[in-house]
């Protein structure tokens, strides 16, 4: 079982969009090293079939988060080309 304390991935999120980056900073922006890390324990435990109810949610979390900031990398390239909004 696994009893390191687990930041939230939207917390760790919303600090950077609220610090107002850069596109520049958007765009190179990758989620902490740690919570990397997780992603990576998470993944090989539900290869392995062995994630906890929480831990499903939680790796949905990180899919959600992996979509979002996708998305705005891809909003922030079109703004930068003058083909946004």
């Amino acid at each position: 079982m696994l009893n390191a304390p687990v930041r939230a991935v939207f917390d760790v999120l919303t600090d950077f969009l609220i610090a107002d980056p850069t596109p520049e900073e958007l765009l190179a922006y990758h989620l902490p090293e740690d919570l990397q890390e997780r992603v990576e324990i998470l993944v090989e435990r539900n290869g392995e079939g062995l994630l906890t109810f929480d831990e499903q949610q939680e790796l949905l979390d990180y899919i959600r988060a992996d979509q979002l900031i996708a998305l705005l990398k891809t909003k922030t390239k079109l703004k930068l080309r003058g083909l946004g909004r």
